[in-house]
């Protein structure tokens, strides 16, 4: 069961930071009027844009990688503990 758990903490993770990163690429085109800069290599994009969108993802995907993974060792403790009190 404890593997089914990971395996779903493993996928909403996932999936949360599809959303996240589609979310903060929107945000960018809605705020700036450009596309989110993809490649930091492109000359076309200016260099503090892409390090502002490379900052702010970076934090964006931290808050979800925490959140996923603290979700995931709370359900492992409550099912824990409901097994125990069984």
């Amino acid at each position: 069961m404890n593997i089914l758990v990971k395996l779903f903490g493993l996928a909403v993770s996932l999936g949360a930071g599809t959303l996240a990163n589609k979310t903060l690429e929107g945000l960018w085109e809605k705020k700036t009027g450009k596309p989110a800069p993809k490649d930091g290599t492109d000359l076309n994009d200016s260099l503090p844009g892409v390090l502002v969108f490379a900052v702010v993802s970076a934090g964006v995907g931290a808050i979800v990688h925490v959140l996923t993974q603290r979700g995931t060792k709370s359900a492992l403790a409550r099912m824990k503990k409901t097994a125990d009190e069984v």
